[in-house]
Formats: structure tokens, C-alpha cells, sequence
């Protein structure tokens, strides 16, 4: 697969990757209500109480499972396609690195967690995930900041360089407040990968004339 099939895939994977979870999340929070109520979560007044991860558990479990599992892979192929369509600057390679990461680490959200109320110890793969979720926003937030230093440096993604900012600024807050802003985080982070990711879309026509260009310059050569 050459360099313009992958970011093609990419671009896919960065729109439908957000959306896939959005619905997910969504329907699994209107299907399992009640049970989200008996751990304790309350939609307002304690939104993020086992929320979204006890969606991992009971019934219906295993999609909101396999959900993090395949948003995570669709982030890391997303990172790694939006790589190649960025000037090759330092801030690129390293935003690139830490979405990446991001995305294992959404991946790594998939160990099931522990109950908040419980009577028994935390389990292993409960430290997994909470770790996995600490993770998450220790490299997606500098993800996000580099991305907009490289988006400066290409005229193409350079209006979405103070959109980016802008998004982390709202999210940040919102991802270590918890509590109601956390809806904010979710939701900011969703729409900034679908905007990034249509953005890439735009861009591959040229990516792929660019190719052909390459391709037909580098047979000449020979």
C-alpha cells in the first residue's frame, strides 16, 4: 500500500471512527439507563460515575468493549495517514507519535473497570483501565497542541491550527474536571477528529496527482 492509499484509509478511519463511537455511546447509554443508575451515575448530577466505562459492563457490554477497542485502531491509523500529509517538521513527527499513543491508549480503555461501589479489591485489569484513561489525555491533549504548530506550517491546514487550540482549550478543563463538562470533552474531541479528518479528504485528490506526478518522475529517471 503506497503512501496515498494509506492516507486515504486514514481519512476514512478519522470520520468514521468519531462517529461510530458517538452512536455507540449514545445508544448503549439509552439501552442500559437504568443499569447506569444503579451504579450510581446520574446523567446531570454525576455524569461521569461509571460513565462511559460501565457501559463495559452487563448486558450489551461487549459492543461498548469492542468499541474502544476499534476506535482506538481507527485513531492510530488516522495518526499515522495525517502524518503523511504534514510538512515533514519535527512538531508533526511528534504530534503524529502522541495521537498514536492516544489511540492506544482508547484501545487500552477496553480492560474492564471496576464498579466505583464495590465490596471487593480493585482488580488488575480495573488498574489497567484506569491507567489506559490517564494515558489518554496525557498524550492526546500535546497531540492536539503540536498538531496546531503543524498545521501553521502548511497553508492548507493553517486555519485549523487556532480551531485546534481552541478545542483544547475546552477540552482540557473538561477532561480532568469531570463532572457535566465532560460532555464538553467528548463531544470537542469527536468533532475536532471529524473536521480534521473531512479535511484530509479534500486534500487527497492533489495527494494522488502528487503520486502519479512522483511516480512518472522517478520511471523517467530510470
Amino acid at each position: 500500500m503506497n503512501s496515498s492509499q494509506w492516507i486515504k484509509l486514514a481519512a476514512r478511519a478519522g470520520i468514521m471512527g468519531p462517529f461510530f463511537f458517538g452512536v455507540i455511546l449514545t445508544t448503549l447509554t439509552i439501552l442500559k439507563y437504568d443499569f447506569l443508575v444503579s451504579l450510581g451515575w446520574h446523567p446531570l448530577l454525576a455524569p461521569t460515575f461509571d460513565w462511559p466505562s460501565g457501559l463495559s459492563l452487563g448486558a450489551y457490554g461487549w459492543i461498548m468493549t469492542a468499541t474502544f477497542i476499534l476506535s482506538g485502531l481507527m485513531m492510530t491509523i488516522f495518526a499515522s495517514g495525517l502524518r503523511l500529509s504534514l510538512p515533514p517538521v519535527p512538531q508533526s513527527g511528534f504530534a503524529a507519535l502522541f495521537l498514536s499513543l492516544a489511540g492506544l491508549s482508547l484501545a487500552g480503555i477496553a480492560f474492564t473497570t471496576d464498579p466505583t461501589i464495590r465490596s471487593t479489591p480493585a482488580t488488575w485489569h480495573g488498574r489497567l483501565h484506569d491507567l489506559s484513561f490517564v494515558l489518554l489525555g496525557l498524550t492526546l491533549m500535546p497531540a492536539m497542541i503540536l498538531l496546531g504548530f503543524a498545521f501553521r506550517k502548511d497553508e492548507r491546514w493553517s486555519n485549523l491550527s487556532l480551531y485546534t487550540w481552541i478545542t483544547v482549550a475546552f477540552a482540557l478543563p473538561a477532561f480532568w474536571l469531570k463532572g457535566a463538562a465532560f460532555y464538553v470533552f467528548i463531544s470537542a474531541v469527536l468533532i475536532w477528529c471529524e473536521v480534521i479528518a473531512f479535511r484530509l479528504i479534500k486534500f487527497m485528490p492533489k495527494l494522488f496527482a502528487q503520486a502519479a506526478v512522483k511516480s512518472i518522475t522517478n520511471y523517467s529517471s530510470h
